[in-house]
């Protein structure tokens, strides 16, 4: 029987090879995937990787499954799955073993079904003689990684200290290589010139360069932290340098005083909010022996963060002050330790902290940050109760890897799930996981060097995509 023409009520892709014909009896049913062509390359930047290249047709994303050759038993890791855009896709493998023989399959996915391809064997590289080797583990360590910055890579490591993904820079890291909100990784490299405008890189999971990332006006930005959001723009800390007449307060007549600037920087560039220490804080605000020289280090803005209410935290290290900022007035809302504390501290004596980096809100009326040089014999991860209200702090728990092991400079805590905490001691060359109790969970054996920011991701995929910061 003659079905009659709907070619009104339906949309064009389910009639058009219907329309003016016969239908075949029963509800239709989408033609199954197809895949064309699928091979599979060596990752761009790192021998630990592979690119799978597909063209499908009828399909509107694919994953790849894949394992060690020869080793029918073992259990296939899949990689997650992207979209395909028009009919081709290329899908990253990462994670893998050096000096390897693998085997794929890519799997397309589409409205009338799934498709999988023949089978694609591949092999991988040697590591680079240069990249550091590490050896780690622990009682019980939080799934996933540990991302920091060394020597000329950006790396991150898997529970046992092997390296599962790494990206060199031809001039080195720089300080802070970290996964974003956005799930791709920020670094901001020197360069060899050190009067150079050095701005930040983003990373894609592949080791791909995607952008840079620099400061509004064409001050330089400060290496020490930064905030990539989903949106396409960017929080960072930029130096913004005056000279001054410091001869009232112990200085110079024409002294350089830099101070820093935080930004938030919109995809295009352009400016979307400022704020300044020169329009907020006075120079006293620095222990008089520091305000001396030529050249004047004033505020050392080395972290930054957003908390629940979209403020900023701000830890200015010469200050020895952690400092909330209205992100839609510039208001200063409080100023936390140094010579302008507005806080009474409970549980700890004054100065509770000094030096201080790594300031994070992590949740409402809670922060976290390490104590450099409160106590000359130990740095600390610490955690403060701040009730803004009643302007007091009160010093909740502290975690410490021992007398002697202190870093002046440097270093890093992350707020993890389950009341666990990862902090990096700076100098000291220790990298350790503390359960809610204090009690390490896991830790970098021997000495990794310095490393300014240890950070965990769940994913290689989408590094610090969903995790804190």
């Amino acid at each position: 029987m003659r079905r009659p023409a709907l070619c009104s009520a339906f949309s064009a892709a389910v009639v058009v090879a219907a329309c003016g014909g016969d239908l075949p009896p029963g509800p239709y049913r989408p033609p199954t995937p197809a895949i064309e062509a699928a091979t599979v390359a060596p990752g761009p930047h790192n021998a630990l990787s592979a690119v799978v290249s597909l063209r499908a047709l009828r399909a509107d994303s694919a994953a790849v499954r894949f394992r060690l050759a020869g080793d029918l038993g073992q259990a296939e890791r899949a990689t997650p799955a992207v979209r395909i855009a028009g009919d081709t896709a290329a899908i990253p493998l990462l994670g893998l073993l050096p000096v390897s023989s693998y085997v794929a399959r890519v799997v397309t996915y589409g409205p009338g079904g799934l498709a999988t391809s023949d089978s694609l064997p591949f092999e991988t590289d040697t590591l680079p003689s240069d990249l550091p080797r590490y050896e780690a583990g622990g009682p019980d360590p939080s799934p996933g990684y540990v991302v920091f910055a060394a020597g000329h890579y950006g790396l991150a490591i898997d529970n046992t200290g092997r390296v599962v993904w790494y990206h060199r820079f031809p001039d080195g890291a720089g300080l802070a290589f970290m996964a974003q909100p956005n799930g791709r990784y920020t670094v901001r490299p020197p360069t060899p010139d050190p009067a150079d405008v050095e701005p930040w890189m983003e990373v894609d999971a592949l080791g791909d360069v995607t952008r840079t990332l620099g400061c509004a006006g064409g001050l330089q930005p400060r290496p020490h932290d930064l905030i990539a959001e989903p949106d396409g723009s960017y929080w960072l800390m930029c130096d913004e340098t005056r000279t001054m007449d410091l001869s009232a307060s112990g200085g110079l007549a024409d002294a350089r005083v830099t101070g820093t600037m935080v930004q938030h920087v919109g995809s295009g560039g352009n400016a979307l909010f400022q704020w300044s220490p020169f329009d907020h804080f006075e120079i006293t605000d620095l222990d008089p022996t520091q305000r001396t020289g030529v050249s004047v280090n004033w505020t050392h803005g080395n972290s930054i963060d957003l908390d629940a209410s979209g403020h900023l935290i701000v830890s200015f290290r010469s200050l020895s002050e952690v400092t909330s900022i209205d992100t839609a007035t510039g208001a200063v809302i409080w100023r936390l330790g140094g010579r302008r504390n507005e806080f009474r501290f409970e549980d700890t004596p004054f100065p509770a902290f000094a030096g201080q980096h790594s300031a994070r809100a992590v949740v409402p009326g809670a922060l976290l940050l390490l104590d450099n040089v409160g106590d000359p014999a130990e740095s600390r991860a610490e955690r403060y109760a701040i009730d803004e209200a009643g302007r007091t702090a009160r010093l909740v728990r502290s975690y410490s890897a021992g007398a002697g092991v202190f870093t002046q400079i440097g270093g890093s805590v992350q707020d993890l799930p389950g009341g666990r905490t990862l902090v990096s001691i700076g100098t000291a060359g220790r990298v350790e996981e503390y359960d809610g109790e204090g009690r390490v969970t896991w830790r970098l054996t021997g000495n990794p060097g310095y490393v300014f920011r240890a950070q965990r991701i769940r994913s290689l995929y989408a590094p610090g995509a969903g995790g804190r910061r």
